[in-house]
C-alpha cells in the first residue's frame, strides 16, 4: 500500500490493537510510548491527544502520513478531542470507533464524539477482536480523495460505514 495512516486516539483506545489486526499480527498489544512505525501504519502514544502539549507531535507526524484515523472508543466516556480537531491537520481523515462488539459499548455515542471532531470523512464502527469494519478501514486508508472515500461509504449497505458531513461545509 503506498498510502500511510497515522492513528490518534487515547490511551487504551485500541490503536496498538488495531494495528496488529490490520497489519495480520497475532501479537499482544503493548502500551505504545513513542511513535512505531509499522508498515503503512503510524501508531502513536495516546498522550499525544490526551495532552494539548504533544499536538505539535501529531502536527509534525501528519506530514509523513496520507491519512489520519480518529480513534473513539466505545467503552469510554471521555471526549479527546477537540470539536473540528480533523480540520486543524490535512490529511485525509477517518473516524474509527473502537470496541463496538463490547457489552458496555456506546456506538451511537461514540460516533457522535467523532462527528464533533472530524470536519467531513467516513466513520468506521469497528471491533479489532472481531475483525468487524476491518476491511472498510484497509479500503478506505488505500483511497486517494475525499470524493472517492464519500462514494465508497455511501455505497456501504453493512451499517458499518457512515459518512459525515459537516454543517459548515
Amino acid at each position: 500500500m503506498k498510502n500511510r495512516a497515522m492513528l490518534i486516539g487515547s490511551v487504551g483506545a485500541g490503536k496498538s490493537t488495531l494495528t496488529n489486526v490490520l497489519l495480520g499480527k497475532e501479537v499482544p498489544a503493548f502500551k505504545t510510548q513513542s511513535l512505531h512505525y509499522c508498515d503503512w501504519i503510524v501508531d502513536t502514544p495516546g498522550e499525544y491527544t490526551e495532552n494539548p502539549m504533544f499536538y505539535k507531535n501529531i502536527m509534525a507526524t501528519s506530514l509523513e502520513v496520507t491519512h489520519v484515523m480518529y480513534l473513539q472508543d466505545a467503552t469510554g466516556d471521555k471526549m479527546i478531542f477537540p470539536p473540528q480537531f480533523s480540520s486543524g491537520i490535512p490529511k485525509l481523515p477517518i473516524g474509527v470507533v473502537t470496541k463496538a462488539d463490547h457489552p458496555n459499548a456506546k456506538v451511537a455515542e461514540a460516533l457522535e464524539k467523532l462527528k464533533q471532531t472530524l470536519t467531513t470523512g467516513p466513520i468506521v464502527i469497528s471491533s479489532a477482536a472481531k475483525g468487524m469494519g476491518m476491511d472498510h478501514i484497509h479500503a478506505l486508508a488505500g483511497m486517494n480523495t475525499m470524493d472517492e472515500m464519500k462514494a465508497y461509504a455511501m455505497a456501504q449497505e453493512d451499517g458499518l460505514v457512515v459518512f459525515h458531513d459537516s454543517l459548515y461545509i
